[in-house]
């Protein structure tokens, strides 16, 4: 299968600048960009896309340019925002837009080249840009496009500073087709009109064809919603932000809907393997095979296969396919780290230790969940309201009602 025909079936195409994919693709080697936003100091998996493709494009022989905007994060990207963006600080832009360089090259494979758009923009003057740049472009098709028309509304305003933003980002390219050859830009189906400005400028400066790829957003076909967030809260790369095991488990609690997409967007399986996987699953899916596979890949592809190996152990035992005394001491730190925790006295009578984790609310309500058979003690069904906790089983000790509410106990 050709580069372009896997790229379409993984789903990674949304537009293309030439109706020739394969042309694009499928031929010699090209240099390839991609630009990374710097106002924060750490990436989402809502920006994962684009790397996935980078590696898959590294692997065809393509070259790879990452252009960290030191230099636009100053300005400002109009797109996706109802206002104007607040200044960040340059000392704070350069300090992130270090962070975010350390945190990509753990998880980008290959020979890539970094560079930053503050080397060549600080240097460029008024009077250049508007004889070199501005001159190309003409104020009537900049308002049309939709990240200035939506903001030019009755009630909203766009300043100079951030319309000017697609020229700056068409003069990168410009750079890179001058400094490296680089004849294709990727980037988000957000950013299409501001690639494209790249592509036509350097067509008339140049008379050169270059090109502009886009990815579709990725979303939850079970919920409809924005991928890259749950419960409101982004889901980060760095252990830092987004500990190892929440990161399994985000991947983990994706929807039966949207796990091969997933597996296809971002794993390096082939898609014979995916192939597998999805025959496997469909013929158990209460398994969640699929799932447990996708979670397994990401975090051993973003965090290595040590800690991907822990967080999968760690939420085996929450999910009562492992034993808590089979974790390490480690594995069992992370789990103190991630689910909630209560101190008792060892010899409290279960119930007691119920209401401490805050699993019931009362001795009536505890009582109850235990004759139904809705405790579990060490994955354990207990029914026995008399029980009392002991260190028999260890000083560290699992306590779930039902299939999704824990506590560990911890008995001193």
């Amino acid at each position: 299968m050709k580069l372009s025909e896997e790229l379409r079936e993984r789903g990674f195409i949304y537009q293309c600048s030439s109706d020739d994919l394969g042309a694009v693709l499928d031929g010699e080697p090209r240099t390839v960009y991609l630009g990374i936003d710097p106002t924060a100091d750490a990436i989402h998996v809502g920006n994962l896309v684009p790397y996935m493709l980078l590696n898959r494009l590294m692997l065809a022989g393509h070259r790879v340019i990452l252009l960290m905007g030191g230099g636009t994060a100053l300005i400002g990207d109009p797109g996706g925002k109802s206002e104007e963006r607040p200044f960040v600080d340059a000392a704070v832009i350069a300090e992130q837009t270090a962070k975010m360089e350390a945190s990509i090259r753990r998880f980008v494979t290959g020979d890539v080249t970094f560079v930053n758009n503050y080397d060549w923009l600080s240097k460029l003057s008024m009077m250049d840009y508007l004889r070199d740049v501005g001159k190309h472009f003409t104020v009537n098709s900049m308002i049309k496009k939709d990240i200035v028309a939506n903001r030019l509304t009755e009630d909203n305003s766009i300043s100079y500073t951030e319309f000017s933003y697609s020229l700056l980002q068409a003069y990168d390219y410009h750079h890179l087709f001058k400094t490296h050859n680089c004849t294709l830009q990727i980037g988000g189906s957000d950013q299409w009109s501001n690639i494209v400005a790249g592509v036509d400028y350097i067509r008339r400066t140049e008379g050169a064809e270059v090109y502009a790829l886009t990815m579709p957003l990725v979303v939850d076909k079970a919920t409809g919603k924005k991928f890259g967030k749950t419960e409101g809260n982004a889901i980060w790369l760095n252990a830092e932000k987004t500990s190892p095991y929440a990161f399994y488990q985000f991947w983990l609690n994706t929807s039966d809907e949207s796990v091969v997409e997933y597996l296809k967007l971002f794993t390096m399986l082939t898609l014979e393997e995916i192939a597998t996987i999805d025959a496997d699953w469909q013929r158990d899916p209460g398994s969640r095979s699929a799932q447990q596979r996708l979670a397994l890949e990401v975090t051993t592809f973003v965090h290595g296969a040590e800690t991907a190996n822990k967080a999968a152990r760690v939420s085996a035992t929450l999910f009562g396919e492992t034993h808590i005394t089979e974790l390490s001491a480690e594995e069992v730190s992370l789990l103190k780290n991630t689910a909630p925790c209560a101190t008792v006295p060892a010899g409290t009578p279960l119930i007691d230790a119920l209401i401490a984790s805050e699993l019931a609310t009362s001795k009536r309500e505890a009582r109850t969940f235990i004759e139904s058979g809705a405790v579990q003690l060490n994955n354990e069904k207990v029914t026995d309201t008399e029980k009392v906790l002991t260190k028999d089983a260890g000083a560290t000790q699992l306590l779930k009602r039902g299939k999704k509410q824990y506590s560990l106990i911890e008995l001193s």
